[in-house]
């Protein structure tokens, strides 16, 4: 599982900030990683407050949130992304080779990985800058209800399967490892 690492920002043997969780992951994948374990239960909350509990003020809250706390931490991540690349902390992985980077297991996971959250992301922002224009305030059933709900939860599931696809591409190409 989790190599035993200390909590070094300033580690060199990769590019970028090394993560805290004791992976080969850097910051913002360990930030990521995390979050997501927080976002998916604030979500079914979020859905919970708004179907069984009609607290349509709540969920509006919690969604807003939530939106702007992943749009902070996925340009943040995309920037560490693209400046450090993650192939070089992937290589130890017994399921990533970089001369077969996107035929290999560890390469399949973060391809599907990203066809659910590209998707979701465009979708997430769609839902709620529509429901921004298209609720009363304060917010409470209305004209673009139907819509909304039918499109809340697609971008929910997709949030959910961005998760678990994020999650074990996590484990392949930063946990796992030949030794």
């Amino acid at each position: 599982m989790f190599a035993p690492q200390t909590f070094i920002l300033g580690d060199t043997t990769y590019p970028g900030l090394s993560g805290f969780l004791g992976s080969r992951g850097s910051l913002m994948l360990d930030v990521v990683f995390l979050a997501m374990f927080i976002v998916v239960p604030v979500l079914a909350v979020s859905i919970y407050l708004v179907k069984i509990r009609h607290r349509y003020d709540l969920h509006k809250k919690l969604q807003l949130v939530m939106a702007s706390v992943l749009l902070v931490a996925v340009v943040l991540f995309e920037l560490d992304i693209r400046i450090n690349g993650w192939e070089h902390r992937a290589a130890p992985s017994p399921y990533f080779d970089a001369a077969h980077k996107w035929t290999s297991p560890a390469g399949i996971s973060l391809a599907i990985h990203l066809s659910f959250a590209i998707p979701t992301l465009l979708l997430w922002i769609v839902v709620v800058a529509r429901a921004l224009r298209n609720f009363p305030r304060p917010p409470h059933p209305a004209a673009h209800s139907r819509w909304h709900t039918r499109y809340g939860w697609a971008a929910a599931i997709g949030m959910l399967l961005t998760a678990l696809t994020g999650w074990l591409f996590y484990y392949l190409a930063f946990i796992a490892s030949s030794s």
